[in-house]
C-alpha cells in the first residue's frame, strides 16, 4: 500500500473544514473530484474512512486517525523539502499567510511586494482568516504564516508556536463629520451610550470587543447593522447612519469620517505567528522577516 500525499492532504482538509463543498473550494477543485480522491484513498487503504450520511459525510473512527497521521507525514515532507533547500543560498517554495482583514492591505501586502524584490523565488498565498480561525489554522498545518492580535480567548501561549511581535494598532471611535462627539480629542465610551453603533459580524474579533468594551462601559450597545467589510462600515458611519469602533488599520482616508482616540486608549498588539520547527523552512523565515521589517 502507497500512500498519495495529494490525497492525505484532502483528507486532512475535511477533518479541518468540515466538508467536502469547503474542501474543494480551497483547493480549486470540483466537489465531485474531491469525493473521487477520498474514495479512491478508501480503497488504497482498504478501510472505510468516511461516513456518508445523506448528502454530507464524516470521518469515521479511522478517517480521524489518518487525518492526524496525515499532517504528521505531510509536515514532515515540508521539513525534508525545507533541508535540502536549506542546501542553497535563497529561499525558494510556497507560503501561505492568513491575516485579518484590515492587516491585508496594511501589513500583509506591503510586506508580499518587499518578498518580491529581495526574494522573488518566494511565492506567497495569501488568504483572510479571523485570529479566531487563524490559530487553528495554522496549529493544524494548514497555513504556514499568520498576522494576528494575541488578546482573545484561544490566543494563549503555545509552546509549539514561534510568535514574532510586528505593530500595535489603537481601537478608535469613528464618528460622521460634525457629529457632536468629534468636538473632543478623546472619548470615553460612556458618553456613547445612546448612540447607533455599527459592529462587524457577530463570533468575529472586532464585534466581541466593541461588545465588551461597550458592557464595561455600563452599557448595551444599540447595534443596528453588522458588516463584515470595514469599506462599508465606514461608508455607513460616513453616512451619518451610525458610530463605530474600528482598528485604526482600518481606517481608508477615501471616506470622510472623524476618528477620535478612547479614554482610556485601547491598543491590540498584532503579531506574526508560525510552527516551531527543528528545521525552520527559509521561505517562511523569509517571510517573517518581511513582516518584521516595515521598511521598503
Amino acid at each position: 500500500m502507497t500512500l498519495n500525499p495529494w490525497r492525505l492532504r484532502l483528507l486532512a482538509d475535511l477533518a479541518t473544514y468540515g466538508t467536502v463543498r469547503a474542501v474543494a473550494a480551497r483547493g480549486n477543485l470540483s466537489p465531485s473530484a474531491v469525493s473521487q480522491q477520498l474514495a479512491t484513498l478508501e480503497r488504497e487503504t482498504a478501510t472505510a474512512l468516511l461516513e456518508r450520511t445523506g448528502r454530507r459525510v464524516r470521518l469515521t473512527a479511522a478517517g480521524v486517525l489518518l487525518a492526524g497521521r496525515a499532517r504528521e507525514i505531510l509536515a514532515a515532507m515540508d521539513a525534508a523539502e525545507a533541508e535540502l533547500r536549506g542546501l542553497t543560498d535563497e529561499p525558494a517554495g510556497t507560503v501561505t499567510l492568513a491575516a485579518f482583514q484590515s492587516a491585508l492591505h496594511a501589513l500583509a501586502e506591503p510586506a508580499i511586494k518587499r518578498l518580491s524584490v529581495r526574494h522573488p523565488d518566494v511565492t506567497v498565498v495569501l488568504l483572510e482568516l479571523e485570529p479566531h480561525d487563524s490559530m487553528p489554522a495554522l496549529r493544524h498545518g494548514d497555513v504556514d504564516v499568520i498576522i494576528t492580535t494575541t488578546d482573545f480567548t484561544g490566543a494563549e501561549l503555545d509552546p509549539a508556536i514561534d510568535l514574532v511581535p510586528i505593530a500595535s494598532d489603537e481601537i478608535v471611535l469613528v464618528l460622521p463629520p460634525g457629529h457632536p462627539l468629534a468636538a473632543d480629542e478623546s472619548v470615553t465610551l460612556e458618553s456613547c451610550a445612546d448612540q447607533r453603533w455599527t459592529f462587524d459580524v457577530t463570533g468575529s474579533y472586532m464585534s466581541e470587543l466593541a461588545t465588551r468594551l461597550c458592557r464595561e462601559a455600563g452599557f448595551e450597545p444599540a447595534v443596528i447593522c453588522r458588516f463584515n467589510n470595514y469599506m462599508i462600515a465606514l461608508q455607513h458611519v460616513e453616512g451619518g447612519r451610525s458610530i463605530a469602533l474600528l482598528p485604526r488599520l482600518a481606517i481608508d482616508p477615501r471616506y470622510r469620517v472623524a476618528t477620535r482616540t478612547l479614554t482610556p486608549p485601547i491598543t491590540r498588539r498584532i503579531t506574526a505567528a508560525a510552527r516551531r520547527s527543528p528545521t525552520p523552512r527559509p521561505e517562511i523565515t523569509a517571510v517573517l522577516t518581511a513582516l518584521r521589517t516595515r521598511t521598503p
